[in-house]
């Protein structure tokens, strides 16, 4: 039972603003219907108390003579709220302009909200005041309505267990019918359970002093016959040996997560510009034949060592800069996020993959993917595509090298347009934050110095172009590539800038196209 104690001790004022229907001055919902429920019931100063009955109804209590003040329903106190709170402000004018265009739009909602039976009721009248409440007092002989007795003070219990029939014999009673009674649900008694069966139970098939017990696991290693499914929506593993092929081709699918989406679309169609013929994605053969001819099984066992779990990692990034200052270097937060990075995996990918493994135990073996050796040569220019999310690196022979997922800019703060250079190149850099020649971060309105790490604004690389403050760079949060936005420069996974980094140099043209 849910009672709420209040007073409602004389009564709201209300102020017309000259606008029909348009309360002057906002009230609180609960204390302007209590107000005018009392004000209608002729006890504005009388202490009450408030109940719901198993119909969800609103009933009133004098709590010094038990008298019922009175009965509202959800319906009506819903009506409070639409009439005090209206969803649209508009209220319908008595003429309309044929040659307006907006008031005969609002003459066809104002017609359609008619027939859809959403016009305002008649309790609640167009020209202002408050909403008509019945009075119980009233209607002494309403059979709808139940005695004194019934929400007295009294010892029996109350039914509020929620256990309602949905035969319609539970919903409230209408005008001239009876309510109807209790029924209580019919109690489930627990009989003994009788002797066990003895004889029924099968020999054991092999001796306790003969059986035979397989030796356990190796630490954290997998099972080949038994791989468990990927708990991740949407998975799969013929997907992701796609994105592994795609990957050792140098045209990177971002994250391998087993999952298609835009990435891997745009790796395909660079495919096709890169060996002159389609991905058969469907051929399942022909895509285990070429993962065999560029490195082997798609999939691999990987031992954690003592070096992985020493680190050194952080405990979290914060996201305020000024607090990433203040931090000697912003490393990964674990051992399962250093790992997915190292094999260009989503990092829930990689935990779904390995279920209970103790990656941060050394001599624990998981199951990770195989992108093969990073690609090699030398890049003579640089596609910034603005349209596709996507940069594509040539060589001086024309030729597509490289093609990676990118993030460039955003409405706010746009990437550069034309051609410009790449001027220097760092790895592991420190980040300079500006506000004044940049963006803004949070309140921080200082210059600020980031420290470096796979975790900060840039990650692990930095490839300067000749227009000032813009470059190629890392990202600490790898599997949004390609779905976000930048603030202006063009943001690749920490892999595919550290590989594009090894085939630039100085002077090398980034030409931004749309």
């Amino acid at each position: 039972m849910s009672d709420r104690r209040c007073c409602a001790a004389g009564s709201a004022t209300l102020r017309n603003t000259g606008r029909a229907g348009m309360i002057g001055r906002a009230v609180s919902l609960a204390v302007l219907a209590l107000g005018a429920f009392v004000s209608q019931a002729g006890a504005q100063s009388r202490e009450v108390e408030v109940y719901y009955d198993r119909y969800g109804r609103e009933v009133m209590v004098d709590v010094y003579t038990g008298e019922i003040v009175g009965v509202r329903d959800p319906r009506e106190r819903r009506r409070d709220r639409e009439y005090l709170f209206p969803r649209e402000p508009e209220r319908r004018q008595d003429r309309y302009y044929l040659d307006d265009p907006e008031d005969m739009a609002r003459l066809r909602r104002e017609k359609r909200r008619e027939e859809l039976g959403r016009g305002y009721p008649p309790a609640y009248p167009p020209s202002g005041g408050l909403p008509q409440y019945r009075d119980y007092r009233v209607l002494p002989d309403d059979p709808a309505y139940p005695g004194d007795e019934d929400y007295g003070y009294r010892d029996d219990p109350y039914r509020d267990d929620g256990l309602f029939r949905e035969d319609g014999r539970d919903d409230p009673p209408g005008f001239g019918r009876e309510a109807p009674r209790y029924e209580p649900h019919p109690r489930v008694e627990r009989a003994p359970l009788g002797e066990p069966d003895v004889a029924a139970a099968p020999p054991p098939a092999t001796a306790p002093d003969t059986a035979i017990e397989e030796a356990p696991p190796a630490l954290g290693l997998p099972d080949p016959a038994r791989q468990p499914d990927v708990a991740v929506a949407g998975a799969s593993e013929d997907v992701a040996k796609i994105q592994i092929l795609l990957d050792r081709h140098g045209l990177s699918p971002g994250v391998v997560d087993g999952r298609m989406g835009d990435n891997v679309n745009k790796a395909i169609s660079a495919y096709r510009e890169l060996t002159g013929e389609a991905l058969r994605t469907y051929d399942k053969a022909l895509i285990d034949a070429r993962l065999a001819e560029t490195g082997g099984d798609a999939f691999t066992t990987y031992e954690i060592t003592p070096a992985d779990v020493a680190g050194p990692y952080v405990a979290s990034v914060p996201e305020d800069y000024s607090k990433k200052a203040q931090m000697e270097r912003l490393s990964y937060t674990s051992v399962a996020e250093m790992l997915a990075e190292r094999f260009h995996m989503d990092e829930k990918y990689l935990r779904a993959l390995n279920p209970g493994a103790a990656f941060d135990r050394p001599g624990t073996r998981i199951r990770v993917i195989n992108p093969g050796a990073p690609k090699t040569g030398a890049v003579a220019r640089i596609v910034a595509d603005k349209g596709r999310k996507q940069v594509r690196a040539y060589g001086a022979d024309g030729r597509l090298v490289v093609a990676y997922p990118a993030t460039i800019g955003s409405a706010a703060t746009p990437s550069p347009t034309g051609t410009h250079t790449v001027e220097r190149i760092a790895l592991n850099p420190e980040y300079t934050y500006n506000p004044k020649i940049n963006f803004q971060q949070g309140s921080n309105t200082r210059v600020l110095t980031i420290p470096p790490g796979p975790n900060g604004p840039v990650g692990t690389v930095w490839i300067a172009l000749s227009k000032p403050t813009y470059g190629i760079h890392g990202t600490p949060e790898p599997s949004k590539i390609g779905k976000t936005e930048s603030n202006g420069c063009i943001r690749l996974t920490n892999w595919d800038a550290q590989e594009l980094a090894k085939m630039v140099k100085p002077g090398v043209t980034v030409e931004f196209v749309e």
